[in-house]
């Protein structure tokens, strides 16, 4: 197929033992890749961005969001394709963006679901999916914001969504899980501190329970078995630790 006028972009830390699959998923039908790599990272990263042509930035890490905007205002193309290290397009939802850069139908972002694979298998169900994700826009429609680590791209225009799912080679072990979870809290804790958001012990005590609930009754997450059960558990956990040490932090002023 004809490369169409996307540019992918990418932010990465040390991930030379995945980010191939990710480059070989884009490689071929978009017009550039671009990846911005942590300076401090020296496993190999960068050059195998490189061996996939890719235009490699080396800057200092600036949070998830800061460093996406910077990986996109370095693009060239008419349209945008955010995509992680640790993510893949199949031929499927290739198709489906072939078609919607096509005709957009008046749209200036699209989203399309994620399905995430955690300790073997495909996460159908519960707070994991269809976890859609806007990561097709038109430049200048739309950048990233939020909160760090969950950055989330705010659009200004029509939103179109696409069917075909974007995979998500996630967490391997339960150890991964938990190591990401601790990390993420401490973002958080200090996100809100730098934001001066007070975090009441309401939230501390209600909402860990809730997003059980959520996740393992209300969005059906016992249907995904054993692996549904430790996600929804897990999601607690993070929530509680997360809301605790921003409750800590912000209390302290």
């Amino acid at each position: 197929m004809n490369r169409l006028p996307i540019s992918v972009c990418l932010i990465s830390g040390a991930e030379a033992h995945r980010i191939r699959r990710a480059l070989d998923s884009v490689v071929g039908w978009t017009s550039e890749i671009i990846v911005v790599v942590n300076d401090d990272v020296n496993d190999g990263t960068e050059e195998i961005c490189r061996r996939y042509g890719a235009k490699v930035f080396r800057e200092p890490w600036k949070g998830h969001i800061a460093q996406k905007n910077s990986a996109a205002d370095k693009a060239a193309s008419e349209w945008l394709l955010g995509l992680d290290a640790d993510e893949e397009i199949l031929p499927a939802l290739r198709d489906e963006i072939q078609g919607a850069v096509a005709d957009p139908k008046g749209c200036v972002a699209f989203n399309f679901p994620r399905c995430t694979n955690f300790c073997g298998q495909w996460i159908r169900h519960g707070d994991w999916y269809p976890d859609r994700k806007t990561r097709l826009w038109r430049k200048g429609q739309a950048h990233w914001d939020g909160i760090n680590p969950h950055d989330k791209l705010i659009v200004t225009g029509r939103v179109g969504r696409l069917k075909h799912d974007l995979l998500h080679h996630s967490m391997e072990t339960l150890d991964d899980q938990v190591r990401k979870a601790v990390a993420y809290s401490d973002i958080f804790a200090r996100e809100c501190q730098a934001q001066q958001r007070r975090i009441s012990l309401a939230n501390v005590v209600f909402r860990p329970g809730w997003r059980f609930l959520r996740a393992y009754f209300l969005k059906l997450g016992f249907l995904d078995g054993r692996q549904g059960y430790v996600i929804a558990k897990m999601t607690a956990f993070y929530t509680f630790l997360r809301y605790l040490k921003a409750h800590e932090t912000t209390s302290r002023r």
